[in-house]
């Protein structure tokens, strides 16, 4: 125990910066030495996902895929991390003096790297990286809900889909040549700078469709809200099946090829920086008080009723953004995605990360959305095991794993147990406060 936490405290002096470095190290090493390093462990091929994929179809390459792991990601990560911990932490140290935005924009643009770097090996890793990215919009957005606002909601697939449905009607009426609307109304090239604003407009028509939801539940109390957006969720998808301009129960595809690696990433960090605002901000504080007790909340003069209404068609406004990034990125959409199994994963997703926490929200969606891929090999047992994992969560974290924790991206850059003398700025401050 004496040896855990005396590498614990040791990896704690390292700030974000060092770690995003560490990352950059092992990904750059895996893009020129991963093909020999496999070959050379018996791999047939670099893993797609750390491994887990080979693992489960051949369980004798075990030990090779943990020493490929060890070799490629763990041991470069920590080394690079604490030997460049002094250099790292002075460069944390004058981040700090510059303005948060540009603070967190320059922290942004080196993880972006590490991702494009590590994705860039082949198209699986691109897919997974935009679906999981796509799953933690869903996921935040989906906590406003269930979480800060403490209902439950069950419409977050309907949500979904209408803003899917509307950016995939929007991109393929105005620019491309599709069967389903003839020739496109406006030049190609015009397409991916009009892309943000079609997302927006598909946020737009999924919080709308929210009110749908919204002004029937709450005006009551309880369980009602999850009956009604349940239903909503099944009236959105018949609706949809049953519309031939929308491609009926085939779907829409050919949707151009707008959602790229940073296109999905930058739309990731921006709501990420918004819901994260939000909740911080009066009307999150609101929130948070009508959940604990909305009679109280009442008479403390807090229109409980706009708040509620509010935060629900702002959480459904990101479903939509959601949904249409989903719809660009798989460039094929059809009412059957928009089921009880998505909604099963987007419950799974946020209640196993934890409530009232955008870190739990980031946590939950890329644990079960890398699980989920990771298990794909068992098939039908995947559903099995994660239902089980989710158990023994609900059983020994009730709130999940990572619930009511803010989010402090000042906090987060900095490393946890900065030793003396790594921030020569620090020290100067210091010793002025103390001759002060």
């Amino acid at each position: 125990m004496e040896t855990i936490k005396k590498i614990k405290r040791s990896l704690g002096t390292v700030p974000l910066l060092g770690w995003i470095l560490g990352a950059f190290v092992a990904a750059t090493l895996e893009y020129f030495l991963g093909d020999a390093a496999s070959y050379y462990l018996g791999l047939p091929k670099i893993p797609a996902i750390f491994g887990t994929l080979i693992m489960f179809k051949d369980p004798m390459m075990i030990p090779s895929v943990i020493a490929y792991d060890l070799l490629i990601y763990t041991v470069p990560v920590i080394l690079v991390a604490k030997l460049t911990a002094p250099l790292t932490n002075r460069l944390a140290g004058l981040l700090e003096h510059l303005p948060l935005v540009i603070a967190t924009l320059v922290h942004l643009a080196a993880f972006y790297g590490v991702l494009h770097i590590w994705a860039d090996i082949n198209d699986y890793r691109v897919l997974v990286l935009k679906l999981t990215m796509v799953s933690v919009i869903l996921t935040i957005s989906i906590n406003i809900i269930n979480g800060y606002q403490g209902e439950f909601s069950c419409s977050h697939p309907g949500f979904m889909a209408l803003g899917a449905y509307t950016s995939s009607a929007l991109t393929l009426l105005f620019f491309a040549d599709d069967k389903l609307f003839g020739a496109a109304l406006l030049p190609a090239w015009l397409g991916p700078w009009m892309f943000p604003l079609i997302l927006i407009a598909g946020g737009f028509v999924a919080s709308i469709g929210s009110l749908v939801v919204a002004i029937p539940s709450f005006r009551t109390r309880g369980d009602y809200l999850a009956i009604i957006s349940l239903a909503f969720m099944f009236i959105v998808k018949s609706a949809i099946e049953n519309l031939e301009v929308l491609g009926g129960p085939r779907g829409m595809s050919s949707q151009p090829n707008y959602a790229s690696l940073p296109v999905v990433f930058a739309w990731m960090a921006i709501s990420i920086w918004i819901i994260n605002n939000f909740v911080s901000s009066t009307m999150g504080k609101a929130l948070n008080a009508v959940r604990d007790n909305e009679p109280a909340a009442d008479s403390m003069t807090v229109n409980t009723r706009k708040t509620k209404m509010t935060a629900f068609m702002f959480g459904a406004f990101w479903a939509g953004i959601a949904g249409g990034l989903f719809a660009h990125v798989l460039r094929y959409v059809n009412p059957a995605t928009f089921g009880i199994q998505k909604l099963a994963e987007i419950l799974a997703m946020v209640y196993f990360g934890g409530l009232n926490s955008i870190w739990g929200s980031i946590v939950g969606a890329v644990s079960i959305s890398v699980l989920g891929e990771a298990l794909r090999p068992l098939e039908l047992f995947k559903w099995i095991i994660i239902p089980l994992i989710l158990i023994l969560v609900m059983l020994f974290r009730p709130h999940g794993l990572i619930s009511f924790t803010d989010f402090n991206i000042k906090g987060l850059m900095r490393s946890r147990n900065r030793q003396p003398g790594n921030n020569q700025t620090e020290n100067v401050l210091s010793s002025q406060g103390g001759r002060q």
